[in-house]
């Protein structure tokens, strides 16, 4: 079986994510979203509901599974018996330090990345981008599902 690992902290998840997720998803039998755990930052969600938000965002996709790890990346691929991680890349400032990643995790464990570059409706995206616009009273709707958008508000007004 062909699996994958696209890791990320997805605070909050975003449709950039999802696209890359879904077409990962036509290419390997099972992808598995790693969402990291890092003691050292505190995310606006929590793991558990950063995991509960993919699984709702990913539930149309019958291969895609959602686990949360801490520790080095090829540990946890080693773990799922996936071979492969899958990036995103935004523009040329991701390639350059995701590729001394894919570097490190090769040379580490012997575990490949896939680079697939995002669709230029997302090219500018990131989670903490959606967050400042929501926080500041905009509209991300366009760039996060309805039900993240909801929650996003609902979470900033309490801060």
């Amino acid at each position: 079986m062909r699996r994958a690992v696209c890791p990320g902290s997805f605070d909050p998840v975003t449709n950039g994510h999802l696209d890359i997720v879904g077409r990962a998803s036509r290419l390997f039998d099972e992808v598995i979203i790693g969402v990291l755990i890092n003691q050292s930052k505190t995310g606006l969600f929590t793991i558990e509901e950063r995991i509960e938000m993919l699984g709702e965002a990913t539930a149309s996709y019958e291969n895609v599974r959602v686990a949360s790890f801490h520790g080095l990346l090829v540990d946890f691929c080693r773990d799922q018996g996936a071979a492969v991680v899958i990036k995103g890349l935004r523009a040329v400032s991701d390639f350059d330090y995701e590729l001394q990643m894919a570097q490190m995790n090769i040379g580490l464990s012997g575990v490949e990345t896939l680079f697939m570059p995002t669709n230029p409706l997302y090219s500018f995206l990131s989670s903490s981008l959606v967050k400042d616009v929501v926080k500041w009273g905009g509209d991300a709707s366009a760039y996060v599902p309805d039900f993240v958008g909801e929650r996003l508000g609902t979470r900033l007004k309490q801060t």
